[in-house]
């Protein structure tokens, strides 16, 4: 099994997004949302991503996106409440940035967060960890 790093100062879900919570310029919670290094192994070959449009709301837990690889349509949940107000289009053209960097240049979308107690059931790097060494079991 090879093994992923998980930067601590992110959050997780169990169906592999992450989540790095950041403040916008009006002071209010902006979660940046990508997909893990686990979950980009997984799915292999990435041929195409759909994002959603900025103005979208989402419950936490709702389909935001797609990721496509030669082997299967996978949807991208979003992790928190709240309305997408960004959304990196540059992934359309450059998939290859997220097995490159998949916590930095790799995020999918921005959601301005509108229930911030949602980011409690997050998991923590060990508990995530702990996740994907379960699931490859």
């Amino acid at each position: 099994m090879s093994t992923f790093l998980y930067p601590e100062e992110l959050r997780y879900t169990k169906t592999h997004e992450w989540v790095r919570v950041e403040r916008d310029s009006a002071g209010q919670l902006v979660a940046v949302v990508g997909i893990t290094a686990f979950a980009i192994d997984a799915l292999k070959d990435l041929v195409h991503v759909e994002l959603p449009p900025v103005g979208r709301s989402f419950q936490a837990g709702q389909e935001a996106a797609e990721i496509e690889s030669v082997k299967a349509v996978s949807p991208i949940y979003c992790p928190v409440a709240g309305e997408v107000v960004a959304v990196n289009t540059q992934l359309e053209n450059q998939l290859d940035r997220l097995a490159e960097d998949p916590y930095q240049q790799g995020w999918f979308f921005k959601v301005r967060i509108t229930d911030p107690a949602g980011l409690d059931n997050l998991l923590d790097a060990a508990a995530y960890q702990k996740h994907c060494e379960s699931e490859s079991h």
